[in-house]
């Protein structure tokens, strides 16, 4: 197939027509057929030729030129695109490096093997355009519902039209429970991401994710839409359960109420389209106790304990409500979890007393060794709420005061002995200590007890460069996420109540004390971030 004056319209008539069907530029279309066409004439005047392709938007004519490039005689290396200075005098008047000579060569007449490598190449090409224009058209739709067609179904994943603009793909995962569907099907989804590659569907769907919940309930309740309500979290087992917590900004306007509609009709629409989900819509608020509580429902909850720090609560229930409290297979309780962002420990109201007792007689037992009473008066001491001997040794005589049978005399005597203990205590850690080869450095840290250097000694942590080389979770502890569960990290220092604040300071001190780090620049890097958050806060 040659180029002639006979096809050369047809070129443009083509790129039009594929430019329509595809929804892109003409002009990206021609580019592919130059690109095509100069590839094929390589094959026939050589691929080491720099053979270019021009179509003439206008009229179709398709010229080929030959470009070589003017370079220093050391660096001529493609003898068929390059020439030297003395070579393109030949040509040129006056060359220099880095000038081009063009020439017209003959079109090329396509034989079978080129022509179909000049298609792969324009299709390829089209395919590239295609899939830049639905990135360019979906990349800020993510987070939205759109309504598809079924194409095809590929190994569990649906492949669908959206509305003649392109494709995107359902994965397994992202079906709820069994959902299955035949060709021409309506289905709604929501976008979750859109991005390129280099292969494959660029624009990604779901019917499982949480945000699909909240799109649809946003649909249905326009005191959603209007942002008189807000949905705050959504937890979700796909075609199963869920849990909504939503707020309203208005008093007058019952969140819940709002949500579930005249005899249940909004949240029955939801419920439609996930085909049959049950949909627990909670009254969010902002003390985490409560909210917890609100979420655990139906079940009943006595006592909430809250660890911030670790992120945990801990939820005591009465006895007959621990199986409606952790639901089927851990549903209800997982559902919680999700929704408050937090660790939930489910206990029985007789499991806490049990643990209560349990921690009573190993208080009463210190005591009892410790400091030399019987059981009935370290039992007293437990009662009065103490719960260790640093408090006995160091609290006001007063508290020691109210106890009954305690006067001025026995009361000092108690810290007496909690001190020596304490003491004898601390002598131990200390020779252990220097036995595993701690230096005086470490001895003379301040915030930093006897136990305390024990434990970092036998951690390998023997000098204060050793001490300010750690990380604040090694000493206080943390928690890490492995795969998806939260494991906890024991830090050295954490038997002894140290906080990740307080290691965070300590840690800091130790450098300053090395001169590694300069106490003036910390001072003003705190009060540029002062600054921006009181920038931050005015425009606000």
């Amino acid at each position: 197939m040659a180029i002639t004056s006979a096809n050369q319209l047809e070129l443009l008539q083509t790129a039009e027509a594929v430019a329509r069907e595809k929804m892109i530029d003409p002009g990206l279309v021609v580019e592919a057929m130059e690109e095509s066409l100069a590839r094929a004439a390589k094959s026939r005047y050589g691929a080491e030729m720099d053979i270019r392709v021009s179509i003439d938007r206008k009229t179709g004519r398709a010229t080929f030129t030959r470009v070589r490039t003017v370079v220093e005689d050391e660096e001529l290396e493609n003898y068929q695109a390059e020439m030297t200075v003395e070579q393109a005098k030949q040509y040129m008047a006056d060359p220099v490096v880095g000038d081009t000579f063009v020439e017209e060569v003959p079109p090329v007449e396509l034989g079978r093997i080129a022509a179909q490598s000049a298609k792969q190449v324009i299709l390829q090409k089209v395919r590239e355009a295609e899939r830049d224009r639905q990135f360019e058209e979906y990349k800020d739709k993510v987070g939205t519902i759109i309504n598809a067609t079924v194409k095809r179904e590929e190994f569990g994943n649906v492949v669908v039209d959206l509305n003649g603009r392109g494709e995107g793909s359902l994965r397994r995962n992202e079906k709820i429970g069994r959902e299955s569907y035949r060709p021409n099907d309506r289905v709604r989804c929501y976008i979750k991401d859109v991005r390129r590659e280099p292969r494959g569907h660029q624009i990604f769907l779901s019917r499982t994710a949480p945000e699909f919940m909240a799109e649809l309930f946003k649909m249905e309740v326009p005191e959603i839409y209007d942002g008189i309500i807000e949905i705050k979290a959504v937890a979700r087992d796909p075609g199963s359960r869920a849990k909504i917590a939503v707020v309203s900004f208005d008093n007058s306007i019952d969140p819940v109420g709002a949500c579930v509609g005249m005899r249940g009709s909004r949240v029955q629409a939801v419920v439609n389209e996930l085909q049959g989900e049950k949909i627990d819509i909670i009254p969010w608020n902002e003390d985490v106790p409560t909210f917890l509580v609100n979420a655990l429902q139906p079940a009943e909850v006595s006592k909430v304990v809250l660890d911030e720090d670790a992120e945990r609560i801990e939820v005591v229930v009465p006895d007959d409500q621990l199986s409606l409290a952790i639901g089927r297979r851990g549903q209800n309780v997982r559902l919680a979890s999700q929704l408050t962002g937090l660790d939930i420990d489910i206990m029985t109201e007789s499991d806490e007393s049990a643990r209560r007792q349990k921690e009573f007689e190993e208080r009463t037992k210190l005591f009892v060794d410790t400091l030399d009473v019987d059981e009935f008066f370290a039992q007293l001491l437990v009662a009065e709420g103490f719960t260790n001997l640093e408090e006995v040794a160091y609290v006001e005589i007063d508290e020691l005061l109210v106890i009954d049978g305690v006067d001025e005399d026995t009361a000092n005597e108690l810290q007496a002995r909690a001190r020596d203990y304490l003491e004898a205590q601390a002598n131990a850690a200390i020779e252990r200590a220097k036995e595993l080869g701690v230096e005086d450095s470490l001895f003379g840290f301040e915030g930093l007890t006897p136990q305390m250097i024990q434990a970092l000694a036998e951690d390998d942590v023997k000098t204060l460069e050793d001490f300010a080389t750690c990380a604040d979770w090694e000493l206080a502890g943390g928690w890490t996420t492995v795969n998806g569960e939260r494991v906890k990290d024991e830090g050295t220092l954490e038997p002894f109540g140290v906080t990740l604040e307080a290691a965070q300071d300590l840690i800091m001190t130790a450098r300053i004390t090395l001169g590694w780090v300069d106490p003036a620049e910390l001072e003003a890097e705190a009060e540029e971030a002062e600054g921006e958050d009181g920038a931050e806060e005015a425009e606000a």
